[in-house]
């Protein structure tokens, strides 16, 4: 990390030459939460404490480095009794059947997409959905620990003293930490194909194009054998094309081709599509769900279609087309 040789003027200056840092800020709150709203919020709190502590900043690190600490603890601060961020699958429950009843449960708080930046584009593998939702797993600090050495790389004693502990209690703290992930982590990260790619722009234009057509038999054909689908705030999961497109067909709302559109778009440093479902009372396409997609050489492996509209307006999206 490397240290700086004099402080700025005042926090204020201080404040306006931080706001570099803000989306890469953003991404670290998320990792630590997942969820992008809180990260938001996390954000402007760790500005807040920066421009009111800033008179006991000495510069013995960098500015980025020491807007990293207070981020990192205002994030364990904010979670620390708070449930974990979950996707159905990491419920611990069976796949479902898809011609049963499925339940909306918004109580829970569901783990939410992340819109891409030029700072998630860089580091892909660290905020990817299944990346993230296996960070919920752990315990705040392994999960601070593990995102500070991990993905930031910093030494075990810098993390250490961002977060008030011994290096040897950082270590154990790492061990278990990557220990836990091994089980529940990502298995298929690295074949996914990027969402820039020749494979995956294709991949994604027949999942829309097919779902656009409602035409179920040719998107099943897009499905790996072991896909997974999952639809929060629905706490069901499905796995398998056979699945997926019983599931389309029985409990989508669309009737005939046109009922849904998209807009293709990246997330997580993935591939994604915003579906707009038609309201046949208005004729008008409202936003309806954002589908984060792992596209692998075999095919789409897996869907998160996050049913919450007032994701869109996080991601620039419209609210109808």
């Amino acid at each position: 990390m490397a240290g700086r040789s004099a402080k700025a003027d005042s926090p204020d200056a201080f404040l306006a030459d931080a706001q570099q840092y803000r989306r890469e800020l953003l991404a670290h709150c998320y990792r630590m939460t997942g969820s992008v709203h809180d990260a938001e919020d996390l954000v402007q709190e760790t500005f807040l404490r920066a421009w009111k502590s800033y008179d006991g900043f000495e510069g013995k690190s960098s500015a980025r480095t020491w807007l990293y600490r207070i981020a990192t603890n205002t994030c364990l601060t904010a979670i620390e009794n708070k449930q974990r961020r979950p996707l159905p699958s990491g419920l611990g429950t069976d796949s479902a059947d898809p011609t049963t009843e499925i339940l909306e449960h918004h109580e829970v708080p569901w783990l939410e997409p992340l819109p891409d930046t030029a700072e998630v584009v860089e580091s892909r593998e660290s905020v990817r959905l299944a990346f993230v939702a296996a960070l919920q797993h752990l315990s705040p600090r392994q999960r601070a620990v593990l995102v500070l050495r991990d993905v930031l790389q910093w030494r075990a004693a810098e993390v250490a003293d961002a977060i008030g502990s011994s290096t040897a209690a950082v270590n154990s703290l790492l061990q278990r930490a990557r220990a836990q992930l091994d089980e529940v982590g990502p298995s298929q990260d690295d074949t996914l194909s990027a969402p820039d790619s020749p494979e995956a722009q294709e991949q994604l234009r027949r999942y829309i194009s097919a779902f656009e057509a409602y035409d179920i038999d040719k998107l099943v054909t897009l499905f790996t054998d072991e896909a997974i689908w999952e639809m929060p705030p629905f706490d069901t999961w499905y796995r398998g094309p056979e699945a997926i497109g019983l599931l389309s067909k029985h409990k989508c709302p669309a009737e005939r081709p046109g009922d849904m559109r998209f807009i293709a778009t990246t997330a997580n440093g993935q591939p994604a599509a915003a579906m707009y479902m038609r309201n046949p009372e208005t004729d008008v396409h409202e936003a309806f769900q954002l589908h984060v997609l792992d596209i692998t050489p075999g095919g789409i492996a897996h869907v998160v279609a996050f049913m919450e509209p007032r994701l869109f307006e996080t991601f620039g999206l419209p609210a109808a087309l």
